[in-house]
């Protein structure tokens, strides 16, 4: 796993704003070369899936999201019952909503993503 998830980290740091936008056909909601690359490599469309719902159903609260997925520590989810949370903000620290998940196979302990126009992106792609 720690492999992967250096191999994950490493392919990420290469993008740079984006060549090509992808579509979620249902929901609408574009996504950049980077996410496309990470939910290919770490087979990760639900998270692509998951925060893109969450984002359009608080677009009313900011134009502007931050999506930050973090593992919690060991201790935390002893005490919690779950493995990792994905918390949404204004950009501000402000928490707009944030989701829990008693089990992920995700295999990075927290990524940042950014929601701006109906358009899921990494930070470094915006």
């Amino acid at each position: 796993m720690t492999k992967q998830r250096n191999e994950i980290k490493e392919g990420l740091q290469h993008f740079h704003g984006t060549e090509m936008f992808y579509q979620i056909p249902l929901l609408r909601t574009r996504f950049t070369d980077g996410l496309k690359y990470l939910a290919n490599v770490a087979d990760c469309f639900w998270l692509i899936t998951d925060t893109s719902v969450i984002a359009k159903s608080l677009i009313n609260r900011s134009e502007f999201i931050t999506i930050d997925f973090k593992r919690l520590s060991k201790e935390k989810q002893e005490i919690s019952g779950y493995e990792a949370e994905i918390i949404y903000t204004d950009g501000n620290n402000t928490i707009l909503e944030k989701h829990q998940y008693s089990t992920t196979d995700f295999p990075l302990d927290e990524l940042r993503l950014f929601f701006v126009n109906d358009t899921l992106m990494l930070p470094s792609e915006y």
